[in-house]
C-alpha cells in the first residue's frame, strides 16, 4: 500500500484556525460502517450514539508547555520543542537550525533555565539536559509556550482551548484533539445516560503528526510514546465487553493505547511502557468497536488508522463529503463518529 493512496485534496480555507465556542458546538459526521448511512449532527447530539452499559476511553494527557526559544553564546535563536522526557533533568527535543546545535553547544532560554546539547539520535532529535532551580515544570510554566500545529496562525486567546477538560497529567508536545468536543456537562450527561468513561494516557509526541516520507506505507517507522492503562481502566474496559457493551474511544491516541495493551481476543491488560505501534488497513482491531475523531491531514498516519475502521475507499469518500459539506478540518476543527 502506497502513501499517496491517502491522498485527497482541502482547500485551504477549510483548515480551521481557531476552535468553535462553545466546544460542543462544533459539527459532528456520524458514519455508519453497516449501512453506509452519513450523517451531519452537532457534537452536543453525541450522547444520542451511546446504549447504557458501553465505555468510552479518554486519553488524559495534558499538553506542556514545550516550545523555549534559547539563544547560542553569539546571540543566535534557537527554537526548542520538547518530545519526550528520558529522565528527571533529560529530555529528547526538535531544534531549530539544527546546524546551530552541536553536541556540547549551551544554549541559554533565560536567567532561570538553560540547556546543554548531550547527544543526537539518528532521526535527528537532539538529547538535551537542563540545568534550572527548584522544579521544572514550575520553570517550564513560566517560559515555555503550548506548541501548537503549524497549520493553525492565529494566536489562541486562551492556552486551555488547547486542553481538554479532563486533561490532567502534563507530558504531550500536542493535544489529543478528539477531545477538546468535550464539555463538563456533555461528560455528566453520558454518564447519566449509563456509559462509563476510562481514563488511560499516552503522551503524544510530534512522530505521531509527522508526515510520512517513504512511498511504501509498510516501510514507515513509528516514533515511540510513553502509555499507561491503570487497573481501574481496563475493568471498566473488560467488564463492558463481558456485558455487551461497545468500547468507544476518544481520538487515535486512545485506539493506539488500547490495542497495544488488548490480548487477541479483546482482553485489555493493565500496563504501562513506550509504544510504537503503527496501524494502516487491512489491521484488524481487537479492542476498539467505535471511534470519536477529527478529521485528519492526508498522507497521514493518523488517516491510515481511521482508514482501518472500514476501508481506505470508504474513508476518502467520508473525507469528500465532508469537503462538499464545508466541515472544518484538522486540530481545531470538527469531529466524526464512525459506528
Amino acid at each position: 500500500m502506497k502513501t499517496s493512496d491517502f491522498y485527497y485534496d482541502l482547500p485551504e480555507e477549510l483548515i480551521a484556525q481557531t476552535p468553535a465556542e462553545p466546544r460542543d458546538s462544533s459539527r459532528l459526521l456520524v458514519y455508519h460502517r453497516d449501512t453506509k448511512e452519513i450523517e451531519h449532527r452537532i457534537f452536543r447530539d453525541i450522547a444520542e450514539y451511546f446504549r447504557p452499559g458501553d465505555v468510552l476511553v479518554v486519553n488524559r494527557t495534558r499538553v506542556l508547555p514545550a516550545r523555549l526559544y534559547a539563544f547560542t553564546e553569539s546571540g543566535g535563536k534557537v527554537e526548542v520543542l520538547l518530545l519526550k522526557r528520558r529522565s528527571l533533568n533529560e529530555w529528547e527535543a526538535l531544534v531549530k537550525p539544527g546546524k546551530k546545535c552541536k553536541t556540547g553547544v549551551r544554549l541559554t532560554v533565560n536567567g532561570e533555565l538553560s540547556l546543554e546539547i548531550v547527544d543526537i539520535t539518528p532521526t535527528g532529535e537532539r538529547g538535551i539536559r537542563f540545568f534550572y532551580e527548584g522544579a521544572f515544570e514550575d520553570v517550564l510554566s513560566r517560559v515555555g509556550t503550548v506548541p501548537l500545529p503549524p497549520y493553525i496562525h492565529e494566536k489562541l486567546s486562551d492556552p486551555e482551548r488547547y486542553q481538554t477538560v479532563y486533561a490532567r497529567e502534563n507530558g504531550s508536545s500536542a493535544a489529543p484533539t478528539a477531545g477538546l468536543h468535550f464539555t463538563p456537562e456533555l461528560l455528566s450527561k453520558i454518564k447519566a445516560a449509563g456509559v462509563e468513561i476510562a481514563e488511560v494516557l499516552l503522551h503524544v509526541g510530534l512522530g505521531t503528526f509527522r508526515p510520512v516520507k517513504v512511498e511504501d506505507v509498510e516501510t514507515h517507522v513509528m516514533h515511540s510514546e510513553f502509555y499507561e492503562v491503570s487497573e481501574e481502566a481496563a475493568e471498566k474496559i473488560n467488564r463492558a465487553r463481558r456485558n455487551g457493551g461497545r468500547v468507544i474511544c476518544v481520538g487515535t491516541t486512545s485506539v493506539r493505547t488500547l490495542e497495544t495493551v488488548a490480548d487477541m481476543d479483546g482482553t485489555v491488560r493493565a500496563a504501562r511502557g513506550e509504544t510504537s505501534i503503527f496501524i494502516y488497513p487491512p489491521y484488524r482491531f481487537k479492542c476498539c468497536d467505535a471511534l470519536i475523531t477529527n478529521f485528519h491531514l492526508p498522507e497521514s498516519t493518523l488517516l491510515m488508522l481511521v482508514s482501518s475502521l472500514c476501508s481506505r475507499e470508504e474513508i476518502l469518500h467520508v473525507y469528500e463529503v465532508a469537503v462538499r459539506e464545508r466541515y472544518r478540518f484538522f486540530s481545531f476543527g470538527d469531529a466524526c463518529l464512525f459506528l
